[in-house]
C-alpha cells in the first residue's frame, strides 16, 4: 500500500531524515521504534504532508510526494498526532465530527457510532468539553477523530504517551482491533516492547536512518534492540 524510497526532510539547515526506505502492506501493522530525536515523528509528518520532504512516496500505486496534506487525507492517509491535540473547548461529539469534515451527514453518523463502539468510555461524554476528559479518554478521542476520516493507512504517533499501564493496554487492544478491520497502521511508539509485540513488522530508526528492520518477533529477539530499547 505504501512504498517510501530515499525520503529526506529537515528543519532549516538541520537534516532530520537521511534517505528513508520503508513499506507498509495492506492491513499490516508496522512499528517504528527509536530514541527521542531519531526522526520518527518527522517521518510521520512527512508522510501526512505537513512536513516538507523530498523523495519517492507511492501510495496505492500513485506517486503522492507532491500532494498537499488535505489531498493525502482524501487518498486515505490520516495522522493521529503526538500529544492528542484535541480541541479542548469543543465537545467530544464536535471533535469527532471535525475528523469527518470531508464526508456527508449519513456517513458521519455511521462513523460516530463505530467510534463510540470502539471506545465505550467516550459514549457517555458526547456533550462534554474535550479538555475536561482524562488523558486516556483524550487519546481515545484523538484516535477516534482520525478514524472519522475513514483512513486506509493510519499514522499513530505515541498513542501510549503519559498513560497509566491499564489505559495503555486498552489503547493497544484498540489498535489490534483496527488491524483486524483491515486498516493499515504505521505506529510510532516509545514503548518499543509493546509496539513490536503486536507488530507484523518493524523498523528501527537512529539519527534519521533505518538501521534495522524485520518482523516484530525478530526485532524483539534482537540483542541490540533488547539492550537499546527494551532495557534487557
Amino acid at each position: 500500500m505504501l512504498e517510501v524510497k530515499g525520503l529526506r526532510a529537515g528543519y532549516g539547515r538541520i537534516p532530520a531524515l537521511h534517505g528513508i526506505d520503508l513499506g507498509v502492506r495492506r492491513g499490516e501493522l508496522v512499528a517504528l521504534v527509536g530514541a527521542n530525536g531519531a526522526g520518527k515523528t518527522t517521518l510521520l509528518r512527512a508522510l501526512s504532508g505537513v512536513q516538507p520532504a523530498v523523495g519517492s512516496v507511492i501510495f496505492d500505486r500513485t506517486a503522492i510526494e507532491s500532494f498537499s496534506a488535505e489531498k493525502r487525507v482524501a487518498c486515505g492517509i490520516v495522522q493521529c498526532p503526538e500529544g492528542r491535540q484535541v480541541f479542548g473547548p469543543l465537545s467530544v461529539d464536535d471533535n469527532l465530527r471535525l475528523g469527518a469534515y470531508r464526508r456527508g451527514r449519513a456517513d458521519t453518523a455511521r462513523s460516530l457510532e463505530r467510534v463510540y463502539g470502539l471506545f465505550p468510555a467516550l459514549a457517555g461524554h458526547r456533550s462534554q468539553a474535550a479538555g475536561t476528559l482524562s488523558g486516556g479518554q483524550q487519546q481515545m478521542l484523538a484516535i477516534g477523530r482520525a478514524l472519522m476520516a475513514q483512513p486506509r493507512l493510519l499514522l499513530l504517533d505515541e498513542p501510549s504517551m503519559g498513560l497509566a499501564p491499564r489505559l495503555v493496554a486498552e489503547i493497544f487492544a484498540c489498535i489490534q482491533r483496527l488491524r483486524a478491520d483491515d486498516t493499515a497502521l504505521l505506529l510510532v511508539e516509545q514503548n518499543a516492547g509493546a509496539a513490536l509485540a503486536i507488530a507484523d513488522r518493524g523498523y528501527v530508526l537512529e539519527t534519521g536512518r533505518v538501521v534495522l528492520s524485520g518482523t516484530g518477533h525478530e526485532l524483539l529477539a534482537d540483542a541490540g534492540v533488547r539492550s537499546a530499547y527494551l532495557g534487557l
